[in-house]
């Protein structure tokens, strides 16, 4: 069994993270903590756990007691997972963080997106990205992982083949649609129903930190806005993309087809016709899934690019246990097989 501890579990991702390792064959859930709930039952903040665990929650400073693990999640915020994170790296043989602190390799863009100077520079290059589909082979054998921001996964795993392939070129833009959930447990007064319902709010209308994270990714240059919806999970870019001389409809799709021909959790959705025929987040809700398409017309220079996912489970805590099925020699779907909910 792969004996696991979760740092930060009171929150969305934390909880997710607790939900999905309860029901892992192969993983053993040993502490969890969080500050405020201290002694108090896991069920108490997450009651979709009723009857599956019997854990409380234990501060930071008790982690050691059923130390050391095999690894240590971090659902932890930016900023403090930095400071920490010497400390953490002592707990486990596997650190996997979740939050946006070891994501981008250089740390003057960390700087420049984050506003603080990156307090571990000296660890940043310590981190594999956690993207399964991209970085496999080094998640074989890595020790330290970074697992992406939500809307970050979904516009590297649907703009990636493109780039790959050399059929887009210049500035992307990245249009992206999230849910309540994204903005955390202990949101503020923007996120009361009575603020949040119905409302469609442009909340970073330029630079987004996920665009850096994009960028990176397919070595183009990105800007991207953001918009919260009124769903509480889910996550849609719309993504727009110069073509490349040459590249038309039947080059994209054998890019995707090509690229994603042999993974499980990456579907290709661009269909002709159908209610669904592009990605949807709403049908992909608790799952481990990204769908990822296109739209092209007939002469255009520039294509649209769709991506959809889960923020809580292909955006977060799924892609993390993803991330350490491999890394600990596990099929990469145990724990993983919810489909998601048609309707829901």
């Amino acid at each position: 069994m792969i004996r696991c501890a979760v740092v930060g579990g009171a929150g969305y991702i934390g909880g997710e993270l607790l939900r999905i390792l309860t029901g892992h064959p192969s993983a053993e859930l040993v502490a969890t903590t969080s500050r405020r709930l201290r002694g108090r039952q896991i069920d108490g903040a997450h009651p979709n756990l009723r009857g599956r665990t019997r854990l409380a929650f234990v501060s930071d400073e008790e982690l050691d007691q059923d130390g050391p693990y095999d690894v240590l999640f971090l659902a932890t915020p930016h900023r403090e997972t930095m400071r920490r994170m010497p400390e953490y790296l002592g707990l486990a043989a596997t650190v996997v963080d979740l939050s946006g602190d070891f994501r981008l390799r250089d740390p003057a863009v960390y700087a420049d997106y984050y506003g603080v100077d990156h307090a571990a520079p000296d660890l940043v290059g310590s981190f594999t990205t956690g993207v399964p589909e991209l970085h496999r082979e080094e998640l074989q054998v890595a020790s330290r992982i970074s697992v992406p921001g939500c809307m970050a996964n979904a516009g590297i795993l649907a703009l990636t083949p493109l780039a790959e392939a050399g059929l887009i070129h210049g500035e992307l833009t990245v249009d992206a649609r999230t849910g309540s959930s994204g903005a955390g447990a202990t949101a503020g007064a923007e996120n009361l129903h009575a603020e949040r319902s119905g409302a469609l709010r442009v909340f970073a209308p330029t630079r987004h930190r996920h665009e850096a994270e994009i960028a990176q990714a397919t070595g183009l240059p990105v800007r991207m806005t953001a918009t919260g919806v009124e769903a509480v999970r889910g996550v849609q870019l719309l993504c727009k993309a110069r073509l490349a001389d040459g590249a038309d409809e039947r080059a994209i799709r054998s890019a995707y087809r090509d690229r994603y021909a042999d993974e499980h959790f990456v579907r290709v959705v661009a269909h002709r016709r159908g209610l669904h025929r592009f990605p949807d987040a709403k049908i992909l809700s608790g799952s481990n899934f990204c769908d990822v398409g296109f739209a092209l017309d007939a002469g255009s220079t520039t294509v649209t690019v769709i991506a959809a996912l889960d923020n809580l489970v292909k955006g977060g805590a799924g892609n993390a246990v993803q991330c350490v099925n491999i890394r600990h020699g596990r099929p990469e779907r145990e724990g993983l097989e919810f489909v998601g909910l048609h309707p829901n």
